[in-house]
């Protein structure tokens, strides 16, 4: 399997590209700035992209949403960032985006296939309404993209407009930290890290009793 993560934009988001193999379709996982890093991944595995996915609908992560001229996934409750640069926060902080690509409204637990990669899509809403982590079910079951819900020592932030930080850290516990300790997190900012060390170590949960 091809897994490639970049650092993208001014706030360093995270992008990932997956893949079966060389040759194969892309699923590509926020791609928030930077066309032509992203485009010399694919170019270096001569892959085709077929899928963007949105954790949730922030601009540092869709800011290139329509840029591979394929459809965009994101959770029906953060469709509407996609069309209103004021949710989507670039009306207050860049040059105002809405996405023009076809987009695909995903449902909580929803299995998406493209390319031979299945990813199953968990609803974590607290950071947006329809904030999602990225399960990943094959080729590989032991990887998830957690978007801006969950990071290495950290969980995203709960103060923008549909923001609610009990409901974060609950769903957290609930749809994040029900998963084997050895499960890698690849976070939408910053390293990757697993589940068993954000339940021992993630301080925001340490001091609500642990996951």
């Amino acid at each position: 399997m091809i897994l490639e993560t970049l650092s993208l934009g001014a706030i360093e988001t995270n992008c990932y590209v997956l893949a079966v193999q060389e040759g194969a379709g892309a699923v590509i996982i926020d791609p928030g700035a930077e066309e032509r890093k992203i485009r010399a991944v694919l170019a270096r595995y001569d892959l085709h992209p077929e899928l963007v996915v949105n954790t949730h609908g922030h601009y540092d992560h869709i800011g290139c949403d329509d840029k591979f001229n394929v459809p965009v996934a994101i959770h029906k409750d953060d469709v509407s960032f996609l069309k209103d640069p004021m949710l989507n926060l670039s009306g207050m902080f860049s040059v105002p985006y809405k996405t023009d690509a076809e987009i695909i409204p995903l449902e909580d637990k929803q299995v998406i296939e493209q390319g031979g990669i299945t990813l199953e899509a968990l609803h974590i809403p607290g950071h947006t309404p329809g904030g999602i982590a990225l399960l990943l079910k094959s080729p590989q079951n032991n990887i998830v993209f957690t978007g801006d819900t969950l990071f290495c020592r950290g969980i995203g932030r709960s103060d923008l407009d549909g923001g609610d930080g009990a409901l974060l850290i609950r769903k957290i516990k609930e749809k994040l930290f029900s998963l084997p300790d050895n499960t890698m997190v690849y976070p939408g900012h910053g390293p990757s890290t697993t589940i068993g060390e954000e339940k021992q170590h993630n301080p925001y949960f340490q001091t609500r009793g642990g996951g």
